[in-house]
């Protein structure tokens, strides 16, 4: 009897001091002895994140997305919450497996880095890493003899066996037999009821009827990318001496080729052989021939270069991008499509990363995806210029003194003058033109 009390004395003191650590936010794991069946705690504390290093120029953003709630599981290096900032996104993953114990931040706060962030208990996560088995749950403690026996007029003699309960089935048949021989019974109702919906689950009320000529605004805050591209655009604008010069160009023997060689390139190398190689290669040629259309202004110098870093505008759902063809110059036609593809699904699946849209000396930007007819775009600084496609149309042209119908795209080419002048701007425009309209020179340059 007096060691039971000694047991019963020291799981008291053992569960107060596992109330005391819970409220600590640590982690109590519980362990029984096989003969004394004594209670023993280890402590495991949680662990702070903080926000992570982002980029040199980098040093907040707004905390956009929580990905895991209090209580969730997560796995190492899982994906918690998601930062925005003016440039890219960035993910926060979970430097451990375990469990999410506290958001110290809300959705839309602005968050600095080295912040702290949430906090997590280290343990048994998500998935478990391939080639390590989950950790088997410890057994249950068995479980203590009754000391005190049932009272006499309590127990129960267990040899008897009870009645079996009728089945519903029985009881419906008892309920509704006797319809016989004239004599009339009262059929039984069914009083099984409708299931109740679930708790927490109200029925969303009905949107009130919109009213003719109701005038309604909603305000929604600017992302912090597209404030930047606003600050960048308009300091375009400010900056640069801005000039656009037109030219139109025949599309029917870049059609042709197209047409004549995409099944193969595609079989070949699986990549869809487009325009917008064609378009960057007879870009770098250009601007070999005329390098300050590659050029660009620091301080009072011109700096001039011998590579091309093409930027290729690109339209996400969260705003322009240019992620940039590295040393396009020295590439053939189907790697500028395999690079062009790569890029624009990671800028649509939000996968860029600020390497993707460094540097940069020469942009194209293809409004004809969306129709567009005539446009003038806006040059990306500090580059010299930027190069505007748009849609193609068929339109009745002269061609050796015969009118024809040929598929014509007007290009735009908006360039700084500061740095070019009219004759190298048209100059310019008019080798690609000339490019593109017999692709066959692309060959002999």
């Amino acid at each position: 009897m007096l060691s039971r009390q000694v047991i019963a004395l020291a799981r008291g003191r053992a569960l107060r001091a596992d109330a005391a650590a819970v409220s600590r936010g640590w982690k109590v794991a519980t362990t029984y002895s096989r003969r004394a069946q004594f209670h023993s705690t280890k402590l495991v504390e949680a662990e702070t994140v903080k926000v992570p290093q982002m980029a040199e120029s980098i040093s907040e953003g707004t905390l956009k997305t929580w990905l895991k709630q209090v209580g969730d599981s997560v796995a190492q290096d899982e994906e918690v919450a998601t930062i925005e900032t003016d440039k890219i996104d960035v993910s926060v993953n979970a430097p451990t497996a375990g469990t999410i114990t506290e958001h110290l931040a809300s959705e839309e706060d602005t968050v600095s880095v080295g912040q702290d962030l949430f906090r997590i208990e280290p343990g048994e996560g998500g998935a478990a890493p391939q080639g390590k088995k989950p950790e088997e749950p410890e057994p249950a403690p068995p479980k203590e003899k009754e000391d005190k026996e049932e009272p006499k007029d309590q127990q129960v003699d267990k040899s008897v066996p009870k009645p079996p309960a009728p089945a519903p089935s029985d009881v419906r048949a008892k309920d509704t037999a006797g319809v016989q021989g004239g004599h009339a019974k009262k059929d039984v109702k069914e009083t099984s009821k409708p299931a109740a919906a679930p708790k927490g689950k109200a029925e969303k009320p009905a949107p009130a009827p919109r009213v003719a000529g109701a005038r309604t605004e909603t305000r929604v805050k600017m992302s912090r990318m597209r404030q930047r591209i606003a600050e960048r655009l308009k300091e375009s604008q400010n900056a640069a001496a801005s000039l656009t010069t037109f030219n139109e160009i025949d599309m029917h023997s870049l059609m042709e080729m197209r047409k004549k060689y995409k099944d193969e390139v595609m079989k070949t190398h699986d990549v869809k052989l487009g325009f917008m190689s064609a378009f960057a290669r007879a870009c770098c040629l250009a601007l070999k021939e005329l390098p300050s259309a590659n050029a660009s202004i620091e301080g009072d110098e011109i700096v001039y270069r011998d590579y091309v870093d093409l930027s290729v505008a690109v339209a996400t759902p969260k705003g322009l991008v240019t992620p940039v063809v590295r040393n396009a110059e020295g590439m053939s036609f189907v790697e500028i499509e395999k690079e062009i593809a790569s890029l624009g699904k990671k800028a649509r699946d939000g996968k860029l990363t600020l390497e993707d849209m460094a540097g940069g000396t020469f942009t194209i930007s293809n409004g004809g995806v969306f129709g567009s007819l005539y446009g003038t775009p806006i040059i990306n600084l500090p580059q010299a210029a930027v190069l505007g496609m748009h849609t193609i149309k068929e339109r009745p042209v002269v061609v050796d003194g015969q009118i024809v119908i040929r598929p014509i795209m007007v290009v735009a080419l908006t360039y700084d003058h500061r740095l070019l002048d009219g004759r190298e701007a048209v100059t310019f425009l008019v080798k690609v033109r000339d490019y593109l309209e017999d692709p066959r020179k692309m060959l002999l340059a």
